[in-house]
């Protein structure tokens, strides 16, 4: 096992013992995708499931791999949540045209010199549902596991690019300044590392603080957040915040705002407050009125809440994987689709032209040379202009512009960071993209 690989897995270790959980599995490379299927395991099957295919909130369970094969389909089992209404419009129908010749389609990943195909990758990524549009038409469609087209998902840090559109439209109309200071609309954060952020400096995470999102590091901050907002269970004897209103305030600052992009979950949960300072409304029903209702949306959605009903801004939506394509397809039809005007276009060519890549570099992210990050979007720079929604254990809302395509993923690989997915995913994409233009 490489460096990167022993890192990783020692910070599942250290997941595994924070939440509780017995952390063997870490101790040694993880089952496979065939051998760790959910419905083949059989979890929680059974009234009640017998104790050895039991998932637990309490002991932490519903995060330990392989249950999370099962436990990322069925959250809303574990957590409180909120409804994203689709409203009682028409579902917007998805053209079909499959084809027979994605799985054969080669590609070489990132530091190897073995080939792989497209179905060998999907094994390898653990995925969970794929959904491949092309010109605007289902041309391929997988589901794995316990997942099926009307089931929802947890969409991981993908919400953040739901939340960054949204952010960043209250901009374009100007009910947010973007050169404003965050505490213009959120006094509460005057004592807290964002008193001199501006608004676009948390849209675009470039803001200074002490936040470490270090999985194998226990005194974390990414810990106590997960805690405050009752994503991890809180131990004995806890006391420390119990909501992510009470927890933001405490984030102090280290560096300078506006200097290097670094990726903190909370700078997206900062922007779900702007968003409910703006409209006086909560971020569930904002999502809902904006977007899921005008999109046709074919499932209601639904996000994470904490013990006092505020969404989890940076990584609570859950969504049905149809519905992730269609947003996905609207982006790139510039925020048009299903008869209207959704999101601005100028907003979406915002979204493209990307931010800051001298900014972006100094994140040290190896296989991301020369991307950046606006709006909460992945911007590559690439020759065909691709950029997408990532979310850790391969959630993901991919769009090539020049290739018009839209590839939705949910994946419950066993390590967290893209870092392990992208070496086989990225040069995937780009081939499948090379072989629709043909």
């Amino acid at each position: 096992m490489g460096t990167q690989s022993r890192t990783l897995f020692a910070g599942l270790l250290a997941m595994a013992m924070l939440s509780g959980v017995p952390a063997t599995w870490a101790q040694s490379p993880p089952l496979n995708a065939t051998d760790s299927d959910p419905v083949r395991m059989g979890w929680m099957l059974g009234s009640p499931p017998p104790p050895d295919k039991l998932i637990r909130f309490a002991d932490g369970s519903h995060l330990r791999f392989p249950q999370t094969r099962w436990s990322f389909a069925n959250f809303r089992r574990f957590m409180p949540s909120t409804n994203v209404w689709r409203g009682d419009g028409p579902v917007a129908a998805l053209p079909r045209a499959l084809r027979s010749d994605i799985d054969a389609v080669t590609f070489t990943p990132l530091g190897s010199d073995q080939t792989m195909t497209w179905a060998q990758s999907l094994d390898a990524n653990y995925t969970d549902a794929i959904l491949v549009l092309h010109k605007g038409r289902v041309v391929y469609e997988r589901y794995f596991g316990v997942m099926t087209p009307h089931s929802p998902h947890m969409a991981m840090s993908v919400t953040k690019s739901f939340v960054g559109t949204l952010g960043a439209m209250l901009v374009a109309e100007g009910r947010l300044d973007e050169n404003a200071l965050v505490t213009k609309y959120i006094p509460e954060l005057a004592g807290s590392a964002w008193r001199d952020a501006t608004v676009r400096q948390v849209l675009d995470m470039t803001t200074g603080l002490r936040y470490s999102e270090n999985y194998a590091d226990p005194d974390a901050e990414v810990w106590q957040h997960a805690r405050a907002g009752g994503i991890l269970p809180r131990p004995p004897g806890y006391a420390g915040p119990k909501s992510f209103y009470e927890f933001l305030p405490t984030v102090q600052k280290e560096g300078g705002h506006g200097e290097a992009f670094a990726y903190k979950t909370v700078n997206t949960d900062v922007l779900g407050w702007l968003i409910r300072r703006a409209t006086g409304q909560t971020l569930g029903d904002v999502l809902s009125e904006r977007i899921w209702r005008k999109l046709g949306a074919e499932q209601d959605a639904y996000l994470l809440v904490d013990s006092e009903g505020t969404e989890f801004a940076g990584g609570g939506l859950n969504a049905a994987l149809g519905d992730m394509a269609r947003f996905g397809e609207m982006i790139r039809r510039g925020g048009r689709y299903n008869g209207q005007q959704i999101v601005p276009k100028a907003v979406v060519d915002d979204i493209r032209r990307g931010a800051d890549q001298a900014r972006f570099a100094k994140a040290g992210y190896r296989l991301l040379p020369a991307w950046s990050y606006r709006d909460m979007w992945w911007v590559s720079h690439d020759e065909h202009g691709a950029f997408s929604a990532r979310g850790i254990h391969g959630q993901a809302i991919y769009i090539d512009p020049k290739a018009e395509l839209v590839i939705a993923r949910f994946a419950s690989h066993p390590l967290a960071a893209n870092a392990n997915l992208d070496p086989t995913s990225l040069p995937a994409y780009a081939a499948l993209a090379e072989h629709l233009m043909r």
